[in-house]
């Protein structure tokens, strides 16, 4: 299964939704994949801090879908959330966890999941998160897509995915800094807030 064709499916579901994602080759398959979503889009860099900065949108926005697409070593590197999700049970957030058994932006190496003892969905739903699931199919990856953006409770699904990226794709532009002024600029005019007002002359 590829990360590129789940990440078709899943933003064919997308409308008005906002998305935390991580770092490496992931960014640019998305950013190919939901092009609709590029405004709605926070793309992060570092590991450990996907998924955390999505339960805490979705904490302080809690009327709206909120998504992580998260990553195996990114999640292996702050399990801590995982507990947090299941003590806070947070109503909003739908998290994919992109499994594809390696460290892909560093050239390879294998994350703990490579050697078919680790089972994160197993963590998460020791830790509380009773609808953690792992899969390794386009059509379980739909399934549990319909399922998740619509629960009212935290859903995990781990995605089984090939350690290959996809081929021929635009690569992404903007720099994080520019970035993060897209999305809060996006999250101001959607929820007709302000979240980072005009600079201050003296």
């Amino acid at each position: 299964m590829k990360r590129y064709d789940c990440m078709k499916l899943l933003a064919e579901r997308l409308k008005d939704e906002l998305v935390i994602l991580s770092l490496g080759a992931s960014v640019d398959e998305w950013y190919n994949a939901a092009p609709h979503m590029r405004a709605a889009s926070l793309f992060q860099q570092q590991l450990g801090c996907v998924t955390p900065q999505a339960f805490g949108l979705a904490t302080g926005l809690p009327h709206r879908r909120i998504i992580s697409l998260d990553t195996d070593g990114g999640m292996m590197f702050n399990l801590g959330i995982l507990a947090t999700l299941g003590n806070e049970q947070p109503k909003n957030l739908f998290i994919v966890v992109w499994d594809n058994e390696c460290y892909q932006s560093i050239g390879g190496p294998p994350t703990h999941t490579a050697f078919g003892r680790v089972d994160i969905a197993a963590i998460a739903r020791g830790a509380g998160v009773e609808h953690a699931y792992t899969v390794r199919t386009l059509e379980e990856f739909e399934t549990h897509c319909a399922a998740g953006l619509v629960a009212d409770v935290p859903y995990v699904v781990v995605a089984k995915v090939a350690g290959t990226v996809q081929p021929d794709i635009k690569r992404k532009h903007s720099d994080g800094r520019e970035d993060k002024y897209i999305f809060v600029r996006h999250v101001e005019a959607t929820e007709g807030i302000v979240i980072m007002g005009p600079s201050e002359h003296n």
